[in-house]
């Protein structure tokens, strides 16, 4: 089994996975990085990103993420498709159950990001595909002159209200507290699109139709105010929940996320966390990028008993 045994496997291929691999792979380890769909993450559905370092223009997500994916496996970063349903630690060596079978590490970074919240209003998972969606990038080209409803208030919702203006005729921000969260610049661009209507103080009841969304229900929470507002599709931009389900629960605190210190570091040693899954995260593509690089070189600590500068 020993020449099976990889120095590092890195669960995930997102910023924090990818950057991982290219330090893990430069600083000379043997590992694998591990991918149930294909590499990118959360990002390659945001149609623009203007504040990663170095890109004087907005970048497609995609197009940042393919630079990633192709600088990583220049590097010699060996990336294969497989879902991770546990993560083991059976004396010194890491055992991963996948769809592809066993896999052994002495050292593991669980990087898998987050997926998309449900907003969990009646209607929502019938309507899925329907009219429902997660993704504008994906599907904004679907509702070209029509009316669309995007239902959150942080800066992925201000970003894909605003792109899907460059196809619906008209797009209904509904936010459920007083004001934004989302950063200033995102919030003045919304407001100031004529295409845009916000709503505020407002939740959505319900999402409904026949065949496909024709409408949400919605209540004003200040005033108790019921109404209903015709659309022909809805997206749901309320957050994301870290992708933690195959792990233990004592690596994780009440918000699902995995808990870490300052190092990347978990409480089983030899295993890392890092990006949008772990405690503290902040979000951000270059913060993910970050963690990536920081619990990289703390399993190259680990595994050599060196610091690697």
């Amino acid at each position: 089994m020993e020449n099976q045994v990889k120095d590092l496997i890195i669960i995930g291929g997102g910023p924090a996975g990818l950057t991982a691999g290219i330090y893990g792979v430069r600083a000379g380890l043997d590992l694998l990085l591990l991918e149930k769909f294909s590499p990118g993450g959360q990002v390659v559905n945001s149609y623009e990103i203007e504040n990663y370092p170095g890109f004087v223009d907005p970048v497609p997500g995609w197009e940042l993420m393919a630079h990633m994916e192709d600088q990583a496996r220049r590097l010699g970063v060996s990336i294969e498709s497989a879902e991770v349903s546990s993560v083991l630690k059976e004396g010194s060596l890491f055992r991963l159950i996948t769809t592809g079978g066993n896999l052994y590490a002495k050292s593991v970074i669980i990087a898998s990001g987050a997926q998309s919240r449900k907003l969990g209003a009646p209607g929502e998972n019938e309507f899925l595909g329907r009219g429902v969606s997660y993704c504008a990038t994906c599907d904004g080209a679907f509702y070209k002159d029509r009316v669309t409803v995007v239902i959150g208030g942080g800066d992925v919702a201000l970003e894909e209200a605003h792109f899907l203006t460059r196809f619906a005729s008209k797009v209904y921000l509904i936010h459920r507290r007083d004001s934004f969260r989302g950063t200033d610049i995102l919030q003045k661009r919304v407001i100031g699109d004529p295409k845009i209507t916000t709503v505020f103080d407002t939740v959505v009841e319900s999402i409904n139709g026949d065949e496909k969304v024709n409408s949400v229900s919605i209540k004003n929470k200040v005033t108790g105010e019921s109404g209903k507002l015709i659309t022909d599709g809805v997206f749901i931009f309320v957050g994301y929940d870290p992708a933690t389900s195959y792990l233990d629960n004592s690596l994780l605190n009440e918000k699902r996320e995995v808990v870490v210190d300052m190092n990347m570091r978990t409480g089983i040693e030899g295993l890392f966390a890092a990006g949008d899954l772990r405690s503290g995260s902040r979000k951000q593509i270059v913060m993910a990028a970050s963690d990536g690089a920081t619990a990289a070189l703390g399993a190259y600590e680990f595994l050599t008993g060196t610091y690697c500068t």
